[in-house]
């Protein structure tokens, strides 16, 4: 998989979270080994539904179920009024595509889930 985009190709996917989130979340991710089981079944549900590939193994996490698990176990600070975790976890699942640039798999994910916006109101986070 080729590195992720820039945070202004990421914005230009759809991408809402700061740029300073995408930073932290990317770095996470990049280094984390385990995860809670239950996020990694998670990750493989949604992406089994929408016909993407995972290669999680019992050593190492695909980049995708990482950076999902990373972003779902993020704790919404107490005083930002809009952040990532309060995303289902479709929505969620899609900005992980689209910080990792993997255009094809969004477009999955979105073709198979048709009752569920992928298109977020920009706004400034406070």
């Amino acid at each position: 998989m080729s590195s992720p985009p820039k945070y202004q190709q990421y914005r230009k996917l759809g991408g809402i979270i700061n740029e300073n989130d995408y930073d932290s979340a990317l770095l996470r991710a990049k280094s984390a080994t385990t995860l809670d089981i239950a996020l990694i079944r998670q990750s493989e549900i949604i992406a089994r539904v929408a016909g993407i590939e995972l290669y999680n193994t019992e050593d190492d996490l695909d980049p995708i179920t990482a950076l999902y698990g990373i972003l779902r176990a993020d704790i919404r600070p107490e005083k930002v009024r809009h952040h990532h975790s309060q995303m289902c976890d479709q929505r969620l699942f899609a900005e992980a595509l689209r910080m990792l640039g993997n255009v094809d798999a969004l477009n999955k994910l979105i073709r198979a889930h048709p009752h569920i916006s992928f298109v977020h109101e920009q706004r400034d986070v406070k």
